[in-house]
Order: structure tokens, then sequence, then C-alpha cells
């Protein structure tokens, strides 16, 4: 697409020769016949399509100078290039001050208004580089960004930060909805590629036949449909970072140009040659990455070379000290708050969303407080509010433990807002379990269905822990089975007493 340059000159004469010899050196042109004309033509409809300005000084009604003040102050950052028969000093150093690239003298040569725009268009392309990539940086969520009030989701920030200051490949496992995108951005903030591009790649959304295309790039004429030639994603974050998210679905054929690509930096092109990308990988993924490299499924040399450095992020289930402050994020968040909505959230709706397991995890909270704050007819969000967690909630298996009262509020201190750490230490027992009505286990998933035995078998276990700090005997005294028994059961069920911090005393447990 050719260049646009708009021509603001009042004499005929000079407007059809400045033209000319801009149309011979391959630009479009647009001309004007005044400052008028000129400014109205940069806030028309061809005024975005502008990338230079050639400028007369000395016109009537408005003048050059007053055609750069108006463009300064209405934020117009088009580069111009003035031109007038009056050469003197005076005349160039107000120019410049007011704003103009260059200074032409007529009759200037075609040749030196072509130097002149074509330095005017460099500049720009650098600058407006400059401003993109600081807006890029603005709008990068960092580690601050991450509302990490457990201690395991701490344990994530700081695995995090140190995994930022190098360019070792990083492997972010956790369920979906858990942030592992968030985590990977703010990796790529606080690394030296910072004001580099970030490319995601959703590798279990390509269909399996496009997966190569998509990743590596074609050659025009490499496949039918192939009209023309694309570079790959890894072409497009060179220099910068790609995160590969669901990389457990990536198909065999695949992965073995990716640990190519991993292992040296070379990537084949389809129906092309071997170009060699720089880029920092990080890949993520819900699967369980070893159980797929024992079925066959991954290859087991492409999850070590993935593996460096792998940072796994629990559940929201593992770290419900961080309901509270997420909740309060979306409220504040939430648009309808200028027109009304609610901006707080009741003690007994925060204790019902701290009972839930959210299996959806961020991405289901963030969803029922939209919907509670489109339903909330007041200022703070009800039980109410949440009607499809409640009903879920509210479908427990009681086991008998002594019921605990939930944390009652007076009433100022409800119109002066709710105290999460006082719900919070309320709602959640020891080692981070939800103290639910009569020390229950949910008997429902998150979709409404009857849990397996094992689920709630492992919820037991993880209750027990909890209750009784740690002290395994204890646990599976009060369980009714044998120690090996308890400890096979930790083992198969990927109970990790030490993650979810729990004051672990018996000896056999710190191994």
């Amino acid at each position: 697409m050719a260049v646009s340059i708009l021509i603001v000159d009042d004499d005929p004469v000079q407007r059809r020769l400045i033209e000319s010899a801009l149309g011979r050196f391959g630009y479009d042109t647009i001309v004007a016949d005044g400052g008028e004309a000129g400014l109205a033509a940069l806030e028309g409809p061809r005024g975005g399509d502008v990338s230079a300005v050639v400028l007369d000084l000395i016109m009537p009604g408005l003048d050059g100078l007053s055609v750069l003040r108006e463009m300064r102050a209405r934020g117009m950052e088009t580069p111009v290039i003035v031109q007038t028969a009056q050469g003197g000093i005076d005349t160039v150093v107000s120019a410049m001050r007011h704003g103009a690239f260059d200074f032409v003298v007529k009759p200037a040569s075609p040749e030196r208004l072509q130097a002149a725009i074509a330095n005017a268009l460099k500049v720009n392309a650098a600058e407006g580089e400059v401003r993109r990539s600081a807006r890029r940086i603005a709008a990068q969520p960092t580690f601050l960004d991450i509302l990490a009030s457990s201690p395991s989701l701490e344990r994530v920030v700081r695995l995090g930060r140190k995994a930022a200051a190098s360019n070792i490949p990083i492997l972010i496992e956790g369920e979906s909805g858990v942030g592992k995108e968030l985590v990977a951005r703010a990796i790529q903030a606080a690394s030296d590629r910072r004001s580099r591009a970030f490319v995601t790649v959703n590798c279990g959304a390509i269909p399996e036949t496009l997966v190569e295309s998509v990743l590596f790039g074609h050659e025009k004429g490499a496949f039918t449909g192939a009209t023309e030639k694309r570079p790959g994603k890894f072409a497009e974050a060179h220099g910068g970072t790609l995160f590969l998210d669901e990389i457990g679905d990536l198909p065999l054929d695949v992965q073995v140009k990716l640990l190519r690509a991993v292992q040296d930096g070379d990537i084949d092109t389809v129906g092309g040659r071997s170009t060699r990308v720089d880029i920092r990988l990080i890949s993520a993924t819900h699967r369980d990455l070893i159980q797929r490299v024992k079925d066959g499924l991954f290859r087991e040399d492409l999850f070590y070379r993935l593996n460096v450095f792998p940072i796994h992020v629990p559940a929201l289930r593992q770290r419900r000290a961080d309901i509270p402050h997420l909740v309060q994020h979306f409220i504040a968040g939430n648009p309808l708050r200028y027109s009304g909505g609610a901006v707080d959230i009741g003690a007994k709706a925060m204790e019902l969303l701290l009972a839930y397991d959210w299996p959806g995890n961020i991405r289901q909270l963030e969803n029922a407080v939209l919907r509670a704050l489109v339903l909330c007819d007041g200022d703070t969000l009800t039980e109410e509010d949440f009607p499809q967690i409640r009903a879920q909630v509210e479908g427990f298996v009681d086991l008998g433990a002594v019921e605990v009262s939930a944390p009652s509020l007076a009433p100022d201190e409800l119109e002066g807002g709710v105290d999460l750490d006082a719900v919070v230490s309320e709602a959640l027992g020891q080692g981070g379990a939800p103290r639910l009505p009569g020390g229950a286990v949910p008997a429902l998933d998150g979709h409404g269905h009857v849990r397996s035995l094992a689920d709630i078998e492992a919820a037991m276990i993880r209750l027990a822990i909890g209750r009784y700090n740690g002290q395994m005997s204890e646990v599976a005294r009060r369980l009714g089975i044998g120690r090996s028994t308890l400890y096979r059961k930790l083992k198969e069920y990927g109970i990790d007493v030490i993650h979810d911090r729990v004051d672990v005393k018996d000896s056999a447990l710190k191994v």
C-alpha cells in the first residue's frame, strides 16, 4: 500500500509540482489549498492514512505556524516538512519550535523533498514502535497483579520471579482457570524481553492438520489453499516470548519439530527451509504430562526439554484464603458500580463462596461474581445472589462432626464493610479446609453430579489432616485405617501435605 502525503499550499502551481514529484517517487498524495482545508483533511476519513505533511508557511487565513499549533493542540503527531520562499533563521527556529520535523526552501528540488520525507517516515516509525512498546509494557500484568494471599500462591510468585531472570524453558501446570497465562505474562513483564512480543497459542484449539502450519509457518503453494506465504507463531515471537497453552494436546508428529526448535532454535516452515529464531518458551498444561508420556501420547525427550523449570499453580480450592481478595477485586472492577451496583459482599455470602470447591477455579469465580452483580438489588451481595453455588453447597453430606457456627457481625460492622480476615479465619479451618455446616464434605461436584467415592475419600483425608494439624497417627486412628494405608492413599490421591502448608509433626511425612 502506497504511503499517503498531504500537501498543504495555497499556490496551485506549487501544489501540482510537488504532487507530480512525489507521485514519481511512488507516494499517494492528498492536496489542500489552505490551512483550514489541511486540518480538515487530517481529521477527515483519509486523515488516518496520512504519513507526512508538506506544509507551506506563508498562506492567507490560517498560515503554516498556526496549522502546526493546531495540530499539536489536537494531539496530531504526523511529521511535518515546512517550505517557504523566506528562509531566514528566525523562520526556521519558529517552525521547529512549533513541531516541524524538517525545513526546505522554495523552490526545493524533488530529491531534497524526497530525502526529507523519507527521514520523517523512518523517525516516525521508530517513535511509533517506542510508543506501542510503552503501551504494551503498561498493559502487561505483573506479579503485583497476582492477588497472592495464600502461602501456596506466594510460592508461585517467588518461583515466577526467579524464572524471569533467565531464558530457560518454563512449564506451568495447573487445572483450567487457575491463571496459568497470567503467571506467564507476569514472567514476561519481569524479564528482559518485557518490551518484545508475547505470542500465545492454544495448542488444543487448533485443528490437527493445521498445527504445524500455525506454529512454524508455510510457504506459498506448500499445500492446497496456501495462496501466500505466512509466518508461524515462532517467527512472530522472534526476540520475545512464545506461550504454548495446553501443550499436552500437541500431536506426536509436531512434537518432533517442536523438540528441534527447543533444542537448537531452528524451525522448518511447511514447504520451506530452516530458519533460526530467538524465543523464550513458556508452556502450560492442565494434563498430567508424565502420565501422557507413559501412555505414549507425549514424547519423553520433549517433556524433559520443556520441564526445565516447572511451576505448579494450585487449584482455588487448595488456596481458599485467596477467594475473598479475588471477590473484592472482581467487585471493584465491575462496571455496574458506577450505576448503583453492589460494592461489597455480605459475610454469609462470603462463607458460601469459601465452602464451594470451584472446579472451574478463578474463571468460574469471576463469572459467578459478575452474575451475582447483575442479580443483586442492593449495594451488598448476599447468598441469594449466588443461586447456582448455593444449590450445590447445600447438597452436602453431614458427617456428624461438631457444627461450627458462622461468624456474626454487628449491624455497625456490616455498614462498615466485611472484615475479610475475620471471615476467612472463621470460615476456614486448620490447613485451609473449609468449615462447612456440620463439618461436611461436599457430595456433589461443580456440575451438580454426585462425586465419586474416591473423591470423597480424598476430601475426608484432607479434612482430617487439617483438623488434627498433620498428626498422622491421630489422622489414621480417626479415619479407622493403618498408618501405612494412610501414606499409600496420600500418594494415590496426590495429596501434598507440604504444599497445603499443614504443620506436619510426623517425621515420616517430612522425608
